[in-house]
């Protein structure tokens, strides 16, 4: 049995009434897809798929927590999920991906797998930041973080490019080739 098999949809044997599905998204899937955005969570999966005279309604809500690193001291920290998503599903000569939400599947194929548009689901619903409340930060490494963070600051402070002492150091660089 392959290890996608219960991701895979059989479009041909779906009627005209609406077939639910439902998806525990747990670390055995995470260890399915292999891809190092997200490894490990916990996330339910209810899907609805409606056949129209010329498609197929995908709709799709994913609910619970992925593990991902904070971006502040990039302990694990728990992000909910909750999105709901629609994804039509159209037969055409060949596959292509008309938009976001509209896929062209090739006419001799039947048979869908939903897995990676699960995932994908998930990770567009991962904010760009993401961080502890600012107690549940790794105390070490905020400490470690603010003490680079202040360096850091001081390094520019010295390094003033508004001041006429500045010069940068590539054209020093070329100030002794022309002196030789």
């Amino acid at each position: 049995m392959g290890k996608f098999n219960k991701y895979k949809i059989d479009l041909e044997n779906i009627s005209d009434e609406t077939v639910a599905y439902s998806y525990e998204l747990s670390q055995d899937f995470f260890d399915i897809i292999d891809h190092e955005g997200v490894t490990k969570g916990d996330v339910k999966a209810e899907l609805t798929v409606k056949r129209t005279n010329e498609a197929f309604e995908f709709d799709f809500h994913l609910f619970g927590a992925v593990q991902i690193p904070c971006d502040r001291c990039l302990d694990e920290m728990d992000q909910e999920i909750d999105t709901i998503n629609r994804l039509v599903v159209k037969y055409g000569v060949e596959y292509s991906e008309e938009s976001d939400e509209l896929i062209i599947f090739p006419e001799d194929r039947r048979i869908i797998n939903i897995a990676w548009y699960l995932y994908e689901f998930i990770v567009l619903n991962i904010p760009i930041k993401h961080v502890h409340e600012i107690d549940k930060c790794n105390k070490e490494m905020i400490s470690k973080y603010l003490e680079y963070q202040a360096v850091s600051h001081s390094d520019d402070e010295d390094l003033d490019k508004d001041s006429d002492e500045y010069i940068d150091p590539r054209w020093d660089a070329l100030r002794k080739l022309k002196n030789k």
